[in-house]
C-alpha cells in the first residue's frame, strides 16, 4: 500500500505508536483505535478529559462522560480529515475497561450521537488500555 493511503491529522490526540489514525482502502475507511485524550496531546495521562491521578496513579477525579464525549470528538475529526463524515460510519467496536460500571453511560450518551446514523456496534470490556483511559472505540465508514 503506498503511503498516501494513511491520514494524521493534528486535530485528534497522536497515536500511542507507530500508525496513523486511519487508512484508505477503496471506499472505505478504516479508524485505529482512538482514545479520548485531547488534540494533540501525548501518549500520558495529562491529556485525558476528566481524569486527574494523584502522584502514585491512583484516580483523585474520574468523569467517564467526559471521556466518551472526547472519544466521539476525536473520532469526527479523524473522519472529516480523511474526507468522510460521522454519517458515513458503518461499524464501531467499543473497548472498556469496566462494563459494569460504563456501559449504561455509554449506551446513553452513544443513543445522543447516532439517533439518525445507526451503525453495526460491539462493545467488548478488557483489561486495559495502553494509557489510563476508560474507553477506545475502532471505526470503519465509507469515503
Amino acid at each position: 500500500m503506498s503511503d498516501s493511503n494513511k491520514i494524521s491529522t493534528l486535530n485528534a490526540p497522536k497515536p500511542v505508536g507507530l500508525y496513523p489514525h486511519a487508512r484508505k482502502v477503496g471506499e472505505l475507511l478504516f479508524l485505529s483505535g482512538v482514545g479520548p485524550r485531547t488534540a494533540g496531546s501525548d501518549a500520558d495521562d495529562s491529556g485525558v478529559p476528566g481524569l486527574e491521578l494523584d502522584h502514585n496513579g491512583n484516580f483523585k477525579a474520574f468523569d467517564f462522560e467526559a471521556q466518551v464525549h472526547s472519544v466521539f470528538a476525536n473520532v469526527k475529526a479523524i473522519l472529516e480529515a480523511s474526507g468522510s463524515s460521522w454519517d458515513k460510519l458503518v461499524d464501531v467496536t467499543v473497548f472498556l475497561v469496566d462494563m459494569k460500571r460504563d456501559f449504561h453511560t455509554f449506551n446513553r450518551i452513544y443513543a445522543e450521537y447516532f439517533k439518525d446514523n445507526q451503525p453495526c456496534r460491539t462493545t467488548v470490556e478488557i483489561n486495559s488500555l495502553p494509557t489510563s483511559i476508560a474507553i477506545e472505540l475502532k471505526c470503519v465508514a465509507k469515503v
